[in-house]
């Protein structure tokens, strides 16, 4: 089966000396959900800006699906979703409007849009809130619009940074249980996020990046197995990964 994302080798640095990424190497397999964690600043929205071409790499290669984000940019790109951590749409439309916008932008004719946006909206809990403007959206709804924005031209691999950042735990576990839909339905995800316990729920395999390198890479019961027993307690399995990624970004 072929691999939804392959890096190599990934470097990037900035202006002014500062070095984002030290040679990154990070395999996601198609179907997979993918968790890649770190602190802040350790070059998770780096690699990210990098694959979906958002930002210029330095050195190493990237391929989505086997298309080089470089040399077969707008192919590599085409199979891309990405849910950004900043809520970045225009407010002031309508939600049906704004993911009928986006489709636009992928060459979809309104006729398969819409129907399209209405269904996004209807699975994402957000039908009633069709026509009205999107500054009256709530937090978490605006964050579901996201999501339905970077599914409306039906990617093979999505790409979800912080997509849960700030919602409640309710709204937060409903988007779990369509996220792992999407999975089942074949899409790939990568996610980052800082709600570890999210990781644990929805990854199969999870990567730890500190300082631009990564320091951690496995399935999660691999990573799980990194914790220290001595010290585990009973049935809080998201303890256990908490405290393995403050070993191993503390001592890295």
């Amino acid at each position: 089966m072929q691999n939804a994302l392959e890096i190599k080798d990934l470097k990037k640095s900035y202006e002014g000396g500062t070095v984002a990424l030290k040679g990154v190497s990070l395999t996601i397999p198609q179907g997979d959900f993918f968790s890649l964690l770190g602190p802040n600043g350790a070059g998770k929205t780096t690699i990210i800006g990098i694959v979906t071409g958002l930002v210029t790499k330095t050195s190493g290669t990237v391929k989505v699906f086997g298309h080089d984000s470089v040399t077969d940019a707008a192919t590599a790109r085409s199979m891309i979703g990405l849910c950004g951590q900043e809520i970045n749409f225009d407010q002031w439309m309508k939600p049906v409007d704004v993911l009928v916008n986006q489709a636009g932008y992928y060459g979809i004719p309104r006729k398969v849009a819409l129907p399209r946006a209405r269904k996004l909206l209807v699975d994402l809990g957000l039908a009633d809130k069709a026509d009205q403007i999107g500054f009256r959206l709530s937090g978490g709804m605006k964050r579901r619009l996201m999501i339905a924005r970077a599914l409306i031209h039906q990617p093979k691999f999505l790409i979800l940074d912080e997509p849960t950042a700030g919602v409640d735990v309710e709204l937060r576990r409903s988007m779990w249980d369509y996220l792992t839909t999407l999975t089942k339905e074949g899409i790939t995800i990568l996610l980052t996020t800082h709600y570890l316990e999210e990781a644990e729920q929805l990854a199969k395999h999870v990567a730890i990046i500190n300082k631009g390198e990564i320091i951690a890479n496995g399935t999660l019961d691999e990573i799980l197995a990194m914790h220290d027993d001595s010290a585990s307690r009973e049935g809080y399995r998201g303890g256990r990964l908490e405290e393995v990624f403050v070993q191993l970004t503390h001592t890295a």
